[in-house]
């Protein structure tokens, strides 16, 4: 399970150092502005494509040809998994909220907001929930795989076979998934990326949650080949968690605690989407990453 490699560290720390520092000035512009919508949202833009930027730059400055970051689609199955598996583990996750009483299905003053920027008026608030997640799931893929594709040419087009060839996939998703993490910890402490929760609460539940991510990213990156899977992949959680799922959810006592990715339900179902990608793992066996 890991593939034996004599290259050179340089290029892995290069990179790393090239991501923390690009990433350093729009985290200090986020925090100044102390959120993330700060700029009119550019500042986020700006930071989302600080990973493949580094990528980009230590490829070259390394000799490589930027095809090795893995632009190919790969089989249309993984594509499919990837845009699928962020629904699945949201919609488990957000039943079991709703059914327990976290929280509750429907915010009916969001869809109220929703009708009326629709200019649907009297339309039945069912009809405005199917629309809107059809309209999000379909059209709004476009903007959220532009700033999806800026982390993931960094995360699993460079990251990610490099590693790989080195400590093999369970080390990878690992290790991976801590750096992946970290990066955002200046934005969750410092700004108001979390759900208001106590902090150490919205990072613990956060950062459980990126790691098991990390698991199914990795192991689709690899099988497929390609760098699309995680940008699918990637854009899909965004979408489906923060544009739908969250804002659909009416508040209940302790809501915050349970939802989102700063709450306690989603990464446990993550959990078990992660051991399920890593029971795969022998599916990779002495594959190379390119």
């Amino acid at each position: 399970m890991k593939p034996a490699t004599t290259s050179s560290i340089r290029p892995l720390i290069t990179y790393l150092v090239l991501t923390f520092a690009f990433s350093s000035v729009f985290h200090s512009l986020i925090i100044s502005a102390g959120r993330i919508g700060g700029g009119y949202g550019l500042y986020v833009t700006g930071l989302m494509w600080c990973p493949g930027l580094a990528a980009i730059v230590t490829t070259l400055l390394s000799g490589r040809k930027l095809s090795s970051l893995g632009w190919k689609w790969g089989p249309k199955k993984y594509l499919w998994q990837s845009y699928f598996i962020p629904l699945i583990y949201a919609a488990i996750a957000y039943i079991i909220i709703w059914i327990v009483g976290w929280g509750h299905f429907y915010n009916k003053e969001y869809v109220a907001n929703l009708a009326k920027s629709f200019g649907w008026a009297g339309v039945p608030d069912t009809v405005i929930m199917i629309f809107y997640i059809l309209f999000m799931g379909v059209f709004g893929m476009a903007g959220s795989m532009a700033t999806a594709l800026g982390e993931e040419i960094g995360w699993r087009g460079f990251l990610v076979p490099e590693l790989y060839n080195r400590i093999g996939y369970t080390k990878t998703s690992l290790l991976s998934g801590i750096i992946w993490s970290v990066w955002h910890y200046p934005i969750l402490l410092f700004a108001d990326y979390n759900s208001g929760t106590a902090a150490w609460y919205g990072l613990s539940c956060f950062t459980v949650m990126v790691i098991s991510m990390s698991f199914v990213l990795t192991w689709l990156r690899l099988r497929s080949g390609s760098l699309w899977t995680g940008v699918l992949l990637h854009a899909s959680h965004n979408l489906f968690i923060q544009s739908i799922f969250t804002p659909l959810t009416g508040e209940t006592k302790n809501t915050n605690y349970y939802i989102d990715e700063f709450g306690i339900v989603l990464p446990v179902v993550c959990i078990f989407f992660a051991v399920l990608y890593w029971r795969k793992r022998k599916e990779l066996t002495g594959l190379v990453a390119v």
